[in-house]
């Protein structure tokens, strides 16, 4: 709940950092070609200070954000779903054994919306990275078309 007692806004798990509330909630590591974001142990909210730790790098390079999801006011938004989130599950690999440490599931959308599904392949989400898979160029571009059925359930 919100300081006013509304519910509190889903977050989008996959927002930039110059967003309205946008908090770090990760660090991306892995390599390369095969990035990873290891989760904070609590969201640090953006500060000048913060993303001046990753230069000379973009913010995005270094950091994974949440922030309040935009809905209508996002391109992968439509029919009060997360387009993104239902690619992420059904395009992407698994890349997680079990649900990652994540300080925000109770409020993700992607969670909210997908379940343990999006989870189990949130580690991979980056938004900068020189050697982005083609599953994850194909699932992150909005006009693509959101599977019907997760190709790793076909027999």
């Amino acid at each position: 709940m919100s300081a006013e007692g509304r519910p509190s806004p889903l977050l989008c798990p996959s927002a930039q950092p110059e967003m309205t509330g946008a908090v770090a909630v990760g660090i991306v590591g892995g390599t390369p070609e095969e990035p990873r974001v290891r989760p904070l142990e609590h969201p640090m909210p953006v500060s000048p200070e913060l993303l001046a730790l990753t230069e000379p790098v973009s913010p995005t390079e270094v950091f994974r954000f949440a922030a309040p999801c935009l809905c209508a006011g996002c391109g992968h938004f439509a029919d009060s779903t997360c387009r993104f989130a239902a690619k992420v599950a059904r395009m992407l690999p698994r890349v997680s054994e079990g649900l990652p440490e994540c300080d925000i599931r109770p409020r993700c959308r992607w969670f909210v919306q997908e379940g343990g599904e999006a989870c189990l392949r949130c580690p991979q989400i980056v938004t900068d990275g020189v050697h982005l898979s083609p599953e994850l160029r194909l699932a992150a571009d909005p006009t693509t078309a959101v599977p019907t059925t997760d190709p790793a359930a076909s027999p």
